[in-house]
């Protein structure tokens, strides 16, 4: 075969992928929302379609890793919403911005090593753990703020949320792209990406290998809950204000993102590339559903039907290739010996 040959077969492999009906799917939408609307392809409604949702695609990108990593967690939202109250009370009582800034970091940190440390080193499962945080992290926020609203920051700070830093884009679009390029790096050519992929494929085997699977896992849910606490400071600063409920629900759009991307719900498997896909195409979803005014509560429900559909159609096409292949065994069982005699 010439090394045309390969690269054309190489790229109709690719197509014929998860991600290349992603990029299909992607492509369809596109078109429809662009006939529905002429000002959907603009510059302005490009920017403001990730704007809107920077937050949880920020987030998004290191819950791929945790999921590849055989884990979940269902209290970055809630983190979010806790970092950002922190911030909001802390200013309220009269402490710079600066040191709120800091404290929510700091939050994010702590809230992830604690994580980390049920699921890591004690062993419970990652989904009772975060479903158990995700509970007490909003009701921390809500603690710190009870139903009050708190805003009017400096103004410097509302700035970067709302106003363009480099050309047209936001402080919070410009670290979505850096972490895009951190994660590739991360996941693809690393080592700490190798160990993230074996431990969710079989953590035992990851262990007797020699892989530290406990400071991994640790690692990963540290990284989890800083993000989301950036993601959350950045949120009350676009905002102008925080409240307990902030970011309340973001959970579901976050997950079903990266398990429509192709991610594995059982971990061992998945690409930033198509995590990728998938952003785009929710949001170019969500922003061809508001054109044609959907209600938010109609748009949720098209989220939690993708959801399911993220994770049935990859099982079910992976298990009609199996049922295929062992057809396939059985009525030429001379080529499947033939092809055993030659490995």
């Amino acid at each position: 075969m010439s090394p045309s040959q390969g690269f054309l077969s190489g790229v109709w492999e690719r197509l014929k992928s998860w991600e290349g009906f992603l990029l299909l799917l992607l492509l369809v939408i596109i078109i429809v929302n662009s006939i529905q609307a002429p000002a959907y392809l603009s510059i302005g409604n490009q920017i403001n379609l990730f704007q809107l949702s920077i937050e949880k695609i920020i987030v998004a990108l290191v819950m791929a890793f945790v999921i590849i990593n055989g884990e979940i967690d269902l209290s970055v939202a809630s983190m979010m919403g806790l970092s950002a109250c922190a911030l909001g009370r802390l200013y309220e009582q009269g402490v710079p911005i600066e040191l709120g800034l800091l404290a929510g970091l700091a939050i994010g940190v702590l809230g992830g090593a604690f994580n980390g440390f049920w699921i890591a080193v004690v062993g419970l499962p990652s989904l009772v753990v975060t479903l158990a945080t995700m509970i007490m992290y909003r009701g921390l926020a809500r603690v710190l703020l009870e139903d009050r609203s708190i805003g009017q920051f400096v103004e410097w700070f509302d700035k970067l949320g709302q106003q363009p830093l480099a050309g047209p884009f936001p402080l919070a679009m410009i670290l979505f792209f850096v972490f895009v390029v951190v994660a590739v790096i991360l996941l693809r050519y690393s080592g700490f990406g190798r160990y993230v992929y074996v431990i969710g494929n079989n953590k035992d085997v990851a262990r007797y290998s020699g892989v530290r699977v406990r400071r991994v896992k640790m690692l990963l849910f540290i990284a989890s809950g800083t993000v989301a606490a950036v993601a959350g400071l950045l949120f009350a600063a676009r905002l102008g204000a925080v409240r307990g409920d902030l970011a309340l629900g973001f959970e579901l759009d976050i997950i079903t993102i990266v398990l429509l991307g192709g991610v594995s719900i059982f971990g061992g498997s998945g690409s930033i590339y198509g995590v990728l896909l998938a952003i785009m195409i929710v949001l170019n979803l969500r922003n061809g559903m508001s054109l044609a005014n959907l209600t938010g509560h109609i748009q949720t429900g098209v989220i939690g039907v993708l959801l399911i559909l993220s994770v049935l159609v990859p099982n079910i096409v992976s298990s009609m290739r199996e049922a295929l292949n062992r057809r396939r065994r059985i009525s030429h069982p001379q080529d499947t010996a033939a092809a055993v005699q030659e490995t």
